[in-house]
């Protein structure tokens, strides 16, 4: 079964989502960045999600988790919660 591991960070708007991405694509530390910014808990953890399997996220988050390349911060990704940028850092198929 696939199972992925992944770091996020949430926020309410596109247009912060996109100020971080830039910051990232800069050269900026992702956790830092989630740590500072995130509305998400696991922003704490600088965004860690841990490993999970299809159909645990919400559908606009496992589309990108299960099919984007590793290690490259793909976003920004709407969903119900808000903003996401999403770093898919291991994936097994």
């Amino acid at each position: 079964m696939a199972k992925a591991s992944a770091r996020h960070i949430l926020v309410s708007s596109e247009d912060k989502a996109n100020e971080l991405k830039a910051q990232v694509e800069a050269g900026a530390d992702f956790a830092e960045l989630a740590k500072a910014h995130s509305t998400c808990p696991s922003g704490r953890q600088g965004g860690d999600l841990g490993s999970f399997g299809p159909g645990q996220m919400v559908p606009e988050f496992d589309t990108v988790v299960f099919s984007a390349p590793t290690h490259v911060v793909q976003g920004p990704v709407k969903t119900q919660f808000g903003y996401h940028l999403i770093e898919v850092t291991a994936r097994q198929d």
